[in-house]
């Protein structure tokens, strides 16, 4: 599968498979995951912000749950 996506080579080495990291498709695959990794980081940041929002709001009005 990584060969597939460009992410390894493999050539044939008599009964072996011998792979080689490419690490410009690496870097390129590891930029990619950071940016959907901050992307998460900051939706879950938003979500346990409203969720305490509306945590402090039932607090105030005695409302439990």
């Amino acid at each position: 599968m990584l060969d597939r996506v460009g992410l390894v080579h493999a050539s044939p080495a008599g009964r072996e498979r011998r792979y080689r990291v490419d690490e410009a498709q690496l870097a390129r695959a590891i930029a990619g995951l950071s940016s959907v990794e901050a992307t998460w980081d900051a939706r879950l940041r938003r979500i346990k912000q409203i969720a305490e929002a509306i945590q402090r709001g039932r607090d105030r009005h005695g409302t439990q749950r």
